[in-house]
C-alpha cells in the first residue's frame, strides 16, 4: 500500500512513517494541501489519502473538494474536531473515513485497510458485473458505465451505487446504506442521512436523472431509495 500523508505534524508523520513501514505501507509526506494536489495532478499514484483538516493555506476540506473534482482515491480525513456537523460535512465533500485526533496507528492502519476493502471487496469476483440497461457496474474494475462511457464517480459515489445496483428494484434504506457505504463506528447515526442525500443528489446528476422526476434513482419518502430496474 502507499499512502499520502497531508499534514503539518512532522512529529506525527515521522511516528506514522516508522510505524507503517512495518506493516508494509510506503508513507510519502507532504505538509500542505497545494503539494497533495499538485503530485496527484502529476499522475503520482496513492492508494489512499490521509489528509488533515487544519492545514497551513487551503484546508482539508478545501483539498478534498478539489480532489474530488479528478480524482476518485479513497480519503481519510484526520481531524481534532469532534463536532458531528465536521464528520457530515467531510463525507459531503467525498471523503470515505474520519479518524479523530489523537488516535491510536494502529487503529488508523485498521481503518485505511477497511475503506481499501470497501473500495475493492476482496471477494468479489471478476465477474460480478451488474447490467442494468444502458447502465453498467463494474464490481471489480471499480467503475460505472453509461452508454458505453465511463462515468467520473468518487469511491463513495460508486460504493452507493453498487449498494443500489446489487438490489436493483428494491427499496434500500438509508439505515442499509449507509452500513454499506459509511465507515463502520457502531450505531447507525441518523446524522448521516444528509450527507447520503447529497451524495444520492450527485449521482442523480451524474446519471443524468431529473432531480424533480427521476427515472432511475427514486425516493421513497421517510424509507431510503431504490434503483429502478430497466423493463
Amino acid at each position: 500500500m502507499r499512502a499520502l500523508l497531508v499534514d503539518d505534524d512532522r512529529g506525527l508523520a515521522r511516528l506514522l512513517r516508522d510505524y507503517l513501514a512495518t506493516h508494509g505501507v510506503e508513507l510519502v509526506h507532504v505538509e500542505d494541501g497545494a503539494s497533495s494536489i499538485a503530485r496527484l495532478d502529476a499522475g503520482e499514484s496513492f492508494d489512499i489519502v490521509l489528509l488533515d483538516v487544519m492545514l497551513p493555506g487551503i484546508d482539508g476540506f478545501e483539498v478534498c473538494r478539489r480532489l474530488r473534482v479528478s480524482h476518485a482515491v479513497p480519503i481519510v480525513m484526520l481531524t481534532a474536531r469532534g463536532e458531528d456537523n465536521d464528520r457530515v460535512v467531510g463525507l459531503d465533500l467525498g471523503a470515505d473515513d474520519y479518524v479523530p485526533k489523537p488516535f491510536n496507528p494502529r487503529e488508523l492502519l485498521a481503518r485505511m485497510r477497511a475503506v481499501l476493502r470497501r473500495a475493492r471487496p476482496p471477494g468479489a469476483s471478476q465477474t460480478d458485473r451488474i447490467e442494468l440497461g444502458d447502465l453498467v457496474v463494474d464490481v471489480p474494475g471499480h467503475k460505472a458505465l453509461l452508454r458505453g462511457e465511463e462515468l467520473s464517480l468518487t469511491s463513495f459515489e460508486l460504493r452507493v451505487l453498487v449498494a443500489l445496483a446489487r438490489r436493483a428494484g428494491e427499496t434500500v434504506t438509508r439505515e442499509e446504506l449507509a452500513n454499506a457505504v459509511l465507515p463502520k463506528s457502531g450505531a447507525y447515526d441518523p446524522s448521516v442521512d444528509r450527507s447520503l442525500d447529497v451524495h444520492v443528489s450527485h449521482l442523480r446528476h451524474k446519471l443524468g436523472d431529473d432531480a424533480r422526476e427521476p427515472r432511475r434513482i427514486r425516493t421513497v419518502r421517510g424509507v431510503g431509495y431504490v434503483l429502478v430496474k430497466p423493463s
